[in-house]
């Protein structure tokens, strides 16, 4: 008679508000993008500042996604859990009562801390309570969970904006985040691995200071320069505190924060860097649309969630047929196939031109929705796929690190470029040429999104102004959606390449039953053992 034990009834509760955190997390990451209009107006702020209302948040839960799954693999993934959704829910109630920019700011740099801790440690919660076919239907809902949220963000954005103030984008978090927390303290079992070493407190602060150095550098390189001092003392400052980072884990072997040994596995390896340079492709691919769609088009921001509906639609079926595949297809399939849909669907973004209907983007929405749909669950089963089960925290936080810096990278980089595209579109018009060094800076407000604004400056050549800056305004968007969907190619390649079903660790697989985590000593993981902290598991 077997002796594998049952599957716990409350794995669903677990898996119910992984997703709702997690949706609300990555909803945090997009719905920004269209109040910022509103928040400019109400705290009479400059765009310079609202950048770092984004940048804030992106920037922090990148910095400690791999300390959060570290962290939780040794005290707790529950704990770890629950801390991070109340930091996040206190943060975004803060965020709602800011009085001014820097605050707002401020405040979302403290919500993306409690942010990294739920994204990083999700999915190895969920990777601890499923197995076997069961877990691709996990990961199958924690990814439409991603997509939907992505994709949902103008919208719902769009919807509070309008209908109430850009406040209640941080308000309607407070309720939901007490309710799933409340749940998750009685309905969600504890688990940790009993066997890890202390606490890595001198690679956690080595690593947390290089990748801030790091992705600081690539948000502010765009405004600052790429060469400017700031920009390389930055990189000299993250490439120092890496090699003590390396050095450092190196020395503690088995006690290190990250096992190294994590990139010897070459499946490891490809999906951190697919994370990585897809979502470099796509997230900007967002962001571009909605200030196309509300910059060029003139919809206001409830028009433009509106109309990402066809994107959500495709993500939402998408995944939920590409859960299905996981463990019938070969997962460098899935991945490379994934994105190499979404890079196709970003080509067709090079129809749209300033005088188009927003139905012109009807064809890219539809097919980089399938394509992003698909990516989300088969990424989320492989982050924690390639680590046995008792060091899923930190794998899982490696791999959301990638996919943060990618987007933070991809936001910068395509911005760079199409604020460049935009000077030199609007630079060879002939109102560009006559006027002169006035020109650069005219630019500047045009890729900002602030024609009407640049061409009321300009006097008696406003229309021209408004017509030259509508045209540079469209070049540069098919331009950089161009550059968006190249790069996604590149990450497609990568999955093809690195990626095999026989990296991966058994529990990963679907043709393996259910039973207790294995950590590397031998030992159960702890909520397998007496002792362990499982609240309200009574079936």
């Amino acid at each position: 008679m077997s002796t594998q034990p049952t599957p716990s009834p409350l794995r669903w509760w677990t898996l119910g508000i992984v997703s709702l955190g997690t949706f609300m997390l990555m909803l945090d990451l997009s719905v920004v993008a269209v109040a910022l209009p509103q928040i400019h107006e109400d705290l009479e702020s400059s765009f310079a500042d609202l950048q770092w209302v984004f940048d804030a948040y992106a920037l922090t839960l990148a910095i400690f996604l791999v300390a959060s799954g570290s962290l939780a693999d040794r005290h707790g993934r529950k704990r770890l859990f629950q801390i991070g959704f109340l930091v996040f829910t206190a943060a975004s109630l803060a965020c709602g009562l800011a009085g001014d920019a820097t605050s707002l700011s401020i405040f979302r740099a403290i919500q993306g801390v409690g942010a990294a801790v739920m994204f990083a440690v999700g999915p190895a919660m969920l990777g601890h309570e499923f197995r076997g076919k069961e877990r691709a239907t996990a990961f199958t809902v924690f990814g439409v969970a991603v997509g939907l949220a992505v994709a949902a963000g103008p919208l719902v954005g769009g919807a509070l904006t309008e209908s109430l103030s850009w406040r209640w984008i941080f308000y309607i978090n407070v309720p939901v985040g007490i309710l799933a927390v409340l749940i998750g303290a009685v309905r969600v079992r504890e688990s940790f691995n009993k066997k890890a070493p202390a606490t890595d407190w001198a690679g956690l602060f080595t690593f947390s200071v290089a990748l801030g150095a790091l992705v600081f550098a690539i948000i502010r390189a765009p405004e600052e320069g790429w060469t400017s001092a700031q920009t390389l003392t930055l990189f000299a400052v993250s490439a120092v505190f890496l090699v003590l980072f390396v050095t450092i884990e190196r020395r503690l072997g088995e006690r290190a924060m990250i096992d190294l040994g994590f990139f010897s596995n070459r499946t490891f390896v490809g999906i951190s860097l697919v994370a990585m340079i897809g979502n470099a492709a796509a997230l900007p691919s967002i962001f571009f649309e909605t200030s196309y769609l509300e910059n060029l088009l003139g919809h206001d921001a409830w028009e433009t969630g509106m109309r990402f509906l066809p994107l959500t639609g495709a993500m939402f079926v998408a995944g939920a047929l590409g859960g299905g595949l996981i463990g019938k297809v070969p997962f460098r399939v899935l991945l490379g196939g994934a994105v190499a849909v979404m890079s196709t669907g970003l080509l067709f973004l090079r129809l749209a031109e300033a005088d188009s209907k927003w139905t012109v983007l009807l064809p890219s929405m539809l097919i980089t929705g399938f394509g992003m749909g698909l990516f989300n669950p088969v990424r989320a089963a492989l982050a924690i796929g390639v680590a046995e089960p008792a060091k899923s925290g930190v794998a899982s936080g490696i791999n959301e690190t990638f996919q943060q810096v990618g987007v933070a990278v991809g936001i910068a980089g395509v911005g760079a470029f199409f604020q460049h595209r935009v000077s030199e579109a609007f630079g060879a018009t002939q109102v560009g040429k006559g006027m002169g060094g006035a020109a650069d800076e005219a630019a500047h407000g045009i890729s900002a999104g602030a024609i009407e604004t640049v061409g009321k400056a300009a006097g008696p050549l406003k229309e021209q102004v408004v017509t030259a800056g509508r045209e540079a305004f469209a070049t540069a968007f098919q331009d950089a959606m161009v550059l968006c969907a190249s790069i996604g190619f590149v990450a497609a390649l990568i999955g093809f390449a690195l990626v095999r079903n026989k990296d991966l660790h058994a529990s990963a697989l679907s043709t393996v039953p259910p039973e207790a985590d294995v950590d590397a000593a031998g030992g159960t993981d702890s909520a397998a053992e007496p002792g362990a902290d499982v609240v309200g598991a009574k079936a």
